[in-house]
């Protein structure tokens, strides 16, 4: 029996009777793997307001960022399963798993997944000087330039980059992707005009959009957003069977007992359906879940071979 598992087995078994009830004791951690600035923002920040309501303790928020947001889920890999230590998971996480195939951890065996949180499109956005108009000049655009144009995103493996290798592949074009350390940085480099175009979240574009500091081509969704209604999805647009979501989720380390899981899972469908998080998330075009455990698992599963396709197809590879 493995090291992680009788380690988990202990903590289930100390955590029994009494002191489960008790838990938890203490604040619990939730790791952002990101800069601060991109679309975990609005998530990470609704569960720390909320959360502690019902576990009767502080959530602190810890963003840590780097390689490719491998460093801070691998920190929480090796955590203690005792639920003081969580992670924010992303589509990223997914993504990860065939994109760096000498990870030091593996997701499905790493994490007990606790509830998918929310989903939410993309936007692809240019700057308001940017030459193309719609999704069709920009593909006319890059394939008349090739390698010419380029996309930023928030780093390998992320949402925006994946999205982006998605658009490359179904309309036949080649831009170069430009990856920064979150998806903060390479909203503000769109908005200097250092990089072309940018896939990112309805929650940390659409403001900047309505400002007149950004221009919107198209979302990503398989449905328009009820946010920006005049947009076109990216398949309306010109690109059939084109659709990416990010999404947000929350798992511990493997090993954490099935209680603590369970009690989590549940505090957080408590908090995705109160009607001010609601509100919150239906104003940024994001869709709240709140879904059990197991259903996590198998929806991160099944996101996990969904991009093992386009990581293959594209010919991606992590350093």
């Amino acid at each position: 029996m493995k090291p992680r598992m009788l380690a988990g087995m202990a903590f289930a078994f100390a955590l029994s009777g009494a002191a489960l009830a008790q838990y938890p004791e203490r604040p619990v951690k939730l790791i952002v793997p990101f800069a601060p600035g991109g679309g975990s923002d609005l998530t990470s920040r609704l569960i720390s307001q909320r959360l502690p309501d019902l576990l009767g303790r502080s959530v602190v928020v810890e963003n840590r960022p780097g390689g490719a947001s491998n460093i801070g889920t691998e920190a929480v890999a090796r955590a203690a399963p005792d639920g003081y230590t969580l992670l924010m998971v992303t589509l990223s996480t997914a993504v990860n798993a065939s994109l760096f195939p000498k990870l030091s951890f593996n997701v499905l065996k790493d994490f007990e997944p606790i509830s998918l949180f929310t989903t939410v499109p993309l936007m692809v956005a240019v700057h308001p000087s940017f030459q193309a108009q719609s999704i069709a000049e920009l593909i006319a655009m890059a394939k008349a330039r090739p390698g010419g144009l380029n996309y930023g995103s928030g780093g390998l493996g992320s949402a925006n980059h994946v999205a982006g290798e998605l658009f490359k592949f179904l309309t036949g074009t080649n831009m170069v992707h430009v990856p920064y350390k979150g998806g903060g940085p390479a909203l503000a480099d769109l908005m200097g005009g250092h990089v072309g175009v940018v896939f990112t979240t309805l929650t940390s574009t659409h403001e900047l959009v309505r400002a007149g500091r950004l221009r919107a081509l198209a979302t990503t969704g398989t449905r328009r957003s009820a946010v920006v209604p005049e947009l076109p999805t990216v398949a309306e647009a010109g690109v059939p069977g084109y659709a990416v979501e990010a999404w947000y989720g929350v798992a511990a380390p493997a090993g954490t007992p099935r209680a603590i899981v369970e009690r989590l899972s549940a505090d957080l469908a408590r908090v995705v359906a109160h009607p001010e998080v609601r509100e919150a998330l239906r104003a940024q075009g994001a869709e709240g879940v709140g879904n059990t455990p197991d259903e996590f698992a198998r929806y991160l599963r099944a996101e996990i071979d969904k991009w093992a396709k386009t990581v293959k197809a594209q010919g991606l590879r992590g350093e």
